[in-house]
């Protein structure tokens, strides 16, 4: 039976996150303020949460280490997290935090072993699910980054920029279609 373990764990977050980033370099500066709807984020917030999308398994999981979220006092953790996510930057600024963080968050992942990552944490009472695995909570943060991105990537086709993923794949098929001619 094939192995995903930490260190697959880590490359599929990185595959993620360089794609993030790649998506943050297309969309022009002057695009950063922009809002598709009501009530949503810009670009400039959207990736900025997601450059701390990982901030929840971090202390939980790598810094806390715990075994239970009873008694987690997640509006005390929310608060600051919040407010550092709604200081103002520029989109380097940006694209140099979802790399550094990406960076930081893959390599604690990359360091940890099997039998780590097989441990539970449970839930307060009447929670669902009663109790998570730390894999399950890690790879909770790439799932996230990726509902996020899809979200990006409609954005861009809203702005009129096809997404750099897209024009891989149209590459790839012209140069099949070229090959077989």
């Amino acid at each position: 039976m094939p192995h995903y373990g930490p260190k697959e764990i880590a490359a599929s977050f990185r595959t993620v996150r360089n794609n993030t980033v790649k998506i943050a370099e297309e969309i022009p500066e002057e695009q950063y303020a922009f809002r598709p709807a009501e009530g949503t984020m810009t670009v400039g917030e959207l990736l900025t949460h997601i450059a701390f999308g990982t901030r929840f398994n971090e202390q939980v999981n790598l810094i806390e280490k715990r075994t239970t979220m009873a008694g987690f006092d997640f509006m005390a953790f929310i608060g600051p997290l919040k407010a550092e996510q709604a200081k103002a930057r520029t989109k380097a600024e940006i694209i140099a935090l979802l790399t550094e963080r990406g960076d930081n968050f893959a390599s604690q992942v990359e360091a940890l072993s099997d039998d780590f990552l097989a441990e539970t944490v449970s839930t307060p009472p009447g929670g669902q699910p009663p109790s998570r695995s730390r894999f399950e909570m890690l790879i909770g943060s790439k799932e996230h980054e990726m509902h996020h991105r899809g979200q990006l990537m409609l954005i861009e086709r809203m702005l009129g920029v096809t997404p750099h993923l897209t024009r891989d794949m149209q590459a790839r098929m012209a140069a099949m279609q070229a090959a077989k001619a």
